[in-house]
């Protein structure tokens, strides 16, 4: 194809997660041949110090730095574009695209659009599961907003079941369990909630395993689209 964007992808944020992005990319790219794909720059960077442990610890320039320096070297290699499937880093995105010449795709900020898309006619409330670190920068809550759309989130032992999917079950390598997931969906329910954004790559890949209905958003699903789009090629 006459369209080569390399697209640079910062990854192992974590593996699994990561690795679900690649395949998503290719599952959702039309081709009849491997030239038919896009060319990516993929950057598996799991020995970054955990996102939400920075952040709430207060390192939040040494994580700057580490995801600014892994950007200028894709960018270096030729990549047109920045991915990074990782919800939390996004704290950070604005820091980043103001270090580089070349567009960072947002991941939030697409999905709060693609959720405005589907409620264009209505007020809805939007539930956010994620990690604390992405709860507490508020990313998912500025981005709703800025739509229409009220932000929901949820508190005490229901965001601890979150956190215990996320961090037990996929970063862990653990078992994903599915009475926590019920116990979850129980709370969206009784809270109004008309969708619930996956806000975080590990929830992604919980979404996957548990063939999770469009009631869920997957928020790597989208920059996967993104992604796909920017590059010349067409989403399916």
């Amino acid at each position: 194809m006459e369209n080569n964007i390399k697209v640079g992808v910062i990854g192992g944020m974590g593996p699994a997660a990561s690795a679900l992005f690649y395949r998503m990319t290719v599952e959702h790219t039309k081709a009849r041949c491997d030239r038919d794909h896009m060319d990516l720059i993929l950057l598996s960077h799991a020995s970054m110090p955990d996102r939400t442990e920075a952040l709430l610890a207060g390192r939040r320039a040494e994580l700057l730095a580490l995801l600014l320096a892994d950007a200028r070297m894709l960018e270096a290699l030729g990549a047109g574009a920045i991915a990074i499937p990782c919800n939390t880093s996004h704290a950070l995105a604005d820091e980043i695209q103001a270090g580089i010449g070349i567009p960072l795709i947002n991941m939030v900020r697409e999905t709060a659009r693609e959720c405005a898309a589907r409620f264009a006619d209505e007020p809805a409330r939007v539930a956010v599961l994620a990690t604390d670190g992405t709860l507490r920068e508020g990313l998912y809550r500025r981005a709703l907003e800025a739509h229409g759309l009220e932000p929901w989130s949820p508190q005490d032992e229901i965001q601890e079941l979150v956190m215990k999917l996320i961090y037990d079950g996929v970063k862990g390598g653990g078992r994903i369990d599915y009475e926590d997931f019920l116990t979850i969906e129980r709370a969206l329910a009784r809270a109004g909630c008309e969708a619930a954004i996956m806000g975080c790559t590990e929830l992604s890949v919980v979404k996957e395993k548990l063939d999770l209905p469009a009631f869920y958003v997957d928020a790597m699903l989208t920059l996967v689209k993104r992604v796909i789009l920017f590059a010349g090629r067409e989403y399916i």
